[in-house]
């Protein structure tokens, strides 16, 4: 497997992470996740060579941190790193232009989260603390600064991310360039290419590690979904992949089939075309059992997809707007 530098960290991570949101279930996750079924699909990516593990307390309720934290124990050998999320006190995924940081963020819900991943994960000190949902207007704000270089200073955490709200992309550049973040993670997909505009420049500019997260469209680039697609009771996509969005999703997807090269297959596709961007440090697909990890992983070793193509891919791109059910 592949390794990118992580930014300014300096860290060598596996190019092909692993996301960690749809292995644990639990409410307002995705369904149909079991332990032995997640363990072995983690031990075998640890196996292929993936460094990087990406979760948060929210996964679960702190489950996905409790099931890495398992994984770090039965792979004391390997340099893993670890990176999680406090979950914003309001419970508001994403947060909106009228979120107050003190109701988000407060000093003391940092601490008290930060000790909860910790516990969980059982280990002294997280690779990367991410806050997961985020507003620029916060930028300057002393309250995150000061909690996160104490944070530092202590050794309890080695760097601090941002997880940028959906399709703002934008939402977050201020902060870049206070100098206090060291990596961004946001949605970057062949739909999604919108973070090239200024995003990817500005962290390129400032040696900050990007981590492309969603890279099949919370499925839709998987090529499975379609227009009568329907999840059990509880699962998070009946809530997102509501008519509005889940017919124009199907009928993008199957325009984007036409051109996948024979032999390959639309997830491949789709991280390739990420992994094709120098500016991403790492992808983070989810990877629910050992036939994700075997496709997904490989794709770090895949050659590079032709200009010509890429070319095609660029004519698919998505300009969405956040709405009321894109959270």
């Amino acid at each position: 497997m592949r390794e990118r530098r992580f930014g300014r960290l300096g860290w060598m991570v596996s190019d092909v992470g692993y996301g960690m949101w749809g292995i644990a279930g639990g409410e307002g996750g995705w369904t149909g996740a079991d332990d032995e079924t997640g363990n072995t699909a983690l031990d075998e990516a640890v196996r292929l060579g993936c460094t990087y593990f990406d979760t948060a307390w929210i996964y679960g309720r702190g489950h996905s941190e409790e099931m890495l934290g398992q994984l770090l124990r039965r792979h004391p050998d390997r340099r893993l790193y670890v990176a999680t999320k406090p979950p914003p006190k309001d419970r508001n995924f994403p947060s909106t232009r009228d979120s107050k940081l003190s109701d988000v963020y407060p000093p003391d819900h940092l601490w008290e989260y930060l000790q909860l991943s910790l516990k969980g994960l059982d280990v002294p000190s997280v690779d990367l603390f991410q806050f997961h949902v985020w507003e620029d207007a916060w930028a300057h704000d002393a309250a995150w600064q000061d909690v996160i270089g104490e944070m530092k200073e202590r050794g309890l955490i080695k760097g601090v991310g941002i997880s940028v709200n959906r399709w703002e992309p934008w939402n977050v550049l201020e902060t870049l360039n206070t100098g206090l973040i060291d990596a961004v993670q946001v949605i970057y997909n062949i739909f999604d290419q919108s973070p090239e505009d200024e995003l990817f420049p500005a962290c390129r500019e400032l040696d900050i590690a990007v981590i492309a997260r969603v890279p099949f469209d919370e499925g839709t680039l998987t090529g499975t979904l379609t227009r009568d697609s329907q999840w059990a009771e509880g699962d998070w996509r009946n809530t997102y992949f509501v008519p509005e969005n889940l017919i124009p999703s199907v009928e993008r997807a199957e325009r984007l089939a036409q051109i996948v090269p024979e032999g390959m297959t639309m997830p491949e596709l789709a991280l390739r075309f990420i992994l094709q961007n120098p500016d991403v440090t790492t992808v983070i697909p989810g990877m629910r059992n050992l036939k994700h990890v075997h496709s997904n992983i490989a794709t770090s070793d895949a050659e590079p997809l032709s200009e010509e193509l890429m070319a095609q891919l660029r004519e698919h791109r998505w300009d969405r707007q956040p709405t009321w059910w894109s959270q």
